[in-house]
């Protein structure tokens, strides 16, 4: 199915020209490389359960993985979406099918109902890809929407909505429209999608810079995500928790609604001290350790200082994917 209306254009923005790739630097055909990044727009009912924090209206991009239309993107673009929309560097715009999320690695796949006629773009190798090392950070749009950039860093990321990549990407400068693009390197492959834009220094000297999910981190999951829609593992204990590492320790920076800390009296502002036994220090260590106690349903004990008092706070965890609407096919 195709349409063509305001809705589903590529955002009017151009990369600087003197920022955007030169096509004879490249061993491969550029041009056609980028046909592969399309733009992406999802429509998340109003009362689905992560409205509230990603919005209803969410706009991003994806790469076609294979010939028949199978789109990567980064997972929260299509979370509950309801709708769900490709649109190609040449402006046609083909509705898609919120195949799958992968709430481990962040990785979302999207299935398109009509023909795109696009190129896939094989995955490479993002192992192997070392600090220093130059790529191309493509978004929906073609040349004019894909920056040169480099390698900054590769190290661990750990987020404050119980997420942790090993050994993610780092790459500057950093793409203005990051949600979902592809990180392409010189051999003209995918090594990785783009999940978030980051700061770092000082006001005086400062850094931005996107992290990107490594591809490797789909290889081991995609025929699960394809058979089943999830990975064929029991789901990790979720607590619903906002954790920051600030003062010197983790405080609570906020509790999913309905979620399980909130409904065991966690409050935004109490500092973290330890996970069972286990002293916390670190956002990684939390959810390293709070994963290692089980699956989803396994009851979590956190001790906290809340206002200079220790409380103990005894909470069932749950699958996030539990509190989620299903993908429903159109």
């Amino acid at each position: 199915m195709a349409q063509d209306d305001d809705s589903t254009q590529v955002p009017d923005w151009e990369i600087p020209a003197n920022l955007q790739p030169d096509p004879e630097d490249y061993g491969f055909d550029l041009e056609r490389t980028l046909k592969s990044v399309v733009g992406l727009r999802a429509s998340v009912p109003p009362d689905a359960f992560t409205a509230g924090t990603l919005g209803t209206d969410r706009v991003g991009n994806g790469v076609v993985i294979r010939e028949d239309g199978l789109v990567l993107t980064i997972g929260y673009l299509i979370t509950e979406a309801e709708t769900v929309w490709l649109i190609t560097n040449d402006g046609r715009a083909v509705q898609g099918h919120a195949l799958a999320f992968d709430q481990i690695s962040g990785f979302g796949l999207v299935q398109a109902l009509g023909r795109l006629n696009l190129p896939a773009i094989e995955f490479g190798d993002s192992d192997a890809l070392k600090v220093g090392a130059e790529a191309v950070m493509a978004a929906g749009g073609g040349r004019a929407h894909a920056i040169e950039a480099k390698v900054v860093g590769r190290q661990e990321f750990a987020g404050y909505w119980e997420y942790l990549l090993d050994n993610a990407i780092f790459t500057a400068p950093a793409h203005p429209f990051w949600s979902g693009s592809a990180l392409i390197g010189k051999d003209g492959k995918l090594l990785g999608t783009g999940s978030l834009i980051l700061q770092q220094g000082d006001g005086k000297r400062r850094m931005d810079m996107n992290m990107i999910v490594p591809v490797a981190n789909l290889r081991p999951v995609l025929e699960d995500l394809l058979t089943t829609g999830r990975v064929a593992k029991p789901p990790r204990p979720w607590l619903g928790l906002y954790a920051m590492e600030g003062d010197g320790g983790l405080i609570v920076g906020g509790v999913s609604e309905k979620g399980p800390a909130a409904r065991a009296g966690v409050q935004q502002g109490d500092r973290i001290l330890a996970l069972g036994d286990d002293d916390i220090t670190d956002l990684g260590t939390l959810w390293r350790k709070l994963w290692a106690t089980g699956p989803a349903g396994t009851p979590i004990t956190l001790k906290l200082n809340r206002d200079g008092s220790p409380v103990t706070v005894r909470i069932t965890s749950a699958d996030r994917t539990s509190f989620l609407r299903a993908p429903r096919l159109h």
